[in-house]
């Protein structure tokens, strides 16, 4: 049989589960991997496989050798194009790694050319004349000009591409893509000609992503957001084994008692906590009053045994940014990395304790706890809220259900919903 149809690979593990989300969404069987695949690791049977890596603010090279592992592991299974999924606010530095990543697929498939997409119409990320915004404001205007990791205080993606590749950067603009497919794909070759390498495409509605679809869908490597990849599977699916496109997930979520664990300190998740906590029993990690890590473990797995038996649980670390300072001034520099710990920890302990559904907010925080509970294949099933799907693991010996939430996802309740239909 032939391989996927599209082989993906995301730069952080909720990047991973917002693009599986979305071509989910438009009917192809997707599995999703969580870090780097064994060699010999199996491909179950699907239309797409996402292999979600942590490869966002490493070391460039770091970054290129865990791409070019998944790669050459994603050819081996046949895969029939490359796409690399990035956030969609294009986080990154001048010294990569969408850049230098994207170079070195290009050159592993012997590549001309690639689309550079990051826009996703439905969450507000769209891109006009090369210049990226979020909701109204330009990129360099909105909250990641701030990032303590990624600041993006240039919103021309052209621009700052530039400073990440030595090889040429072009623009498809609106004005060319709004004349359709055709026109778009002739000034594609036209740009090919002049010798660019990477074309930023304008995106301001769906419309407009599924003319890049089509202008792209013979090109082997693709990158973007999880837009540009449902417009993708959408081009594709005609060709494909479509999965089922209704769904019953939450008809058929496990019972027991569910936990939720937050580590974002999105607007969006802090909202998200002050609603779960207004509901569900809820405990704090909290360094500023409990500056040892071990005694932080140790007293919120004391309250995790306390409080299974009242329904849903949330733990969480998510902070203001006055109690991040003061966690900090407590814990030390490594406050963060000690948190993510604590919390995939107790995600661990809660599992063995008889857990089977788990929602975790924030990326480094999904990352962590997939971590610590050791699971590395999950198929994607129906979405909580747009690009938030459900996750359900593949080990039949302990079946496990996640929703991994990027911070700045979902509709305030979110995590009050997750908990539908849990019991003690």
């Amino acid at each position: 049989m032939n391989g996927p149809l599209i082989g993906c690979i995301a730069d952080d593990y909720t990047g991973g589960t917002d693009v599986a989300a979305a071509l989910r969404r438009v009917g192809l069987t997707t599995v999703l991997l969580f870090g780097p695949p064994d060699d010999d690791q199996p491909l179950l049977d699907c239309n797409a496989v996402v292999v979600a890596l942590k490869t966002r603010t490493v070391a460039a090279a770091d970054a290129v050798e865990q791409t070019l592992e998944v790669y050459r592991w994603l050819q081996r299974h046949g895969a029939q194009r490359t796409y690399f999924k990035y956030c969609s606010t294009f986080d990154s530095t001048d010294d990569g790694n969408i850049g230098p990543v994207t170079d070195a697929l290009l050159d592993a498939a012997d590549a001309a050319v690639t689309l550079i997409c990051p826009a996703s119409p439905e969450h507000g990320r769209t891109t006009y004349l090369g210049h990226h915004f979020v909701g109204a404001a330009l990129l360099s205007e909105s909250s990641m000009r701030h990032h303590p990791l990624t600041p993006m205080t240039d919103p021309n993606l052209v621009r700052v591409l530039s400073r990440q590749t030595p090889h040429r950067v072009g623009l498809l603009s609106a004005a060319t893509t709004r004349q359709g497919p055709a026109t778009a794909e002739a000034a594609v070759a036209a740009l090919v000609a002049d010798g660019v390498r990477h074309i930023v495409v304008d995106i301001i509605d769906d419309e407009d992503l599924l003319v890049a679809a089509q202008a792209g869908r013979d090109m082997s490597v693709l990158t973007g957001g999880a837009g540009l990849a449902r417009a993708l599977g959408t081009v594709l699916r005609e060709v494909a084994v479509a999965g089922a496109t209704s769904d019953d997930t939450h008809a058929t979520l496990p019972g027991g008692p569910g936990l939720i664990l937050a580590g974002s300190c999105s607007v969006t998740t802090l909202g998200q906590v002050a609603a779960a906590k207004a509901v569900f029993p809820a405990y704090r990690l909290d360094p500023a009053a409990t500056p040892d890590p071990q005694q932080l473990l140790e007293s919120a797995t004391r309250w995790l045994h306390d409080n299974l038996g009242k329904g849903p649980v949330l733990i969480y670390s998510s902070a203001d940014a006055e109690q991040r300072v003061a966690a900090v001034a407590a814990m030390g520099p490594e406050t963060a990395e000690i948190l993510e710990r604590t919390l995939g920890r107790l995600a661990a302990t809660a599992v063995d304790l008889g857990i089977r559904r788990v929602v975790v907010a924030g990326g480094e925080t999904s990352g962590a706890v997939t971590n610590a509970l050791n699971v590395r294949t999950v198929l994607v099933a129906g979405e909580a809220d747009t690009g938030v799907p459900w996750c359900i693991t593949t080990d039949p010996g302990r079946p496990l259900v996640l929703l991994l939430k990027s911070g700045n996802f979902g509709r305030p309740d979110l995590l009050v919903r997750a908990m539908e239909g849990t019991t003690s």
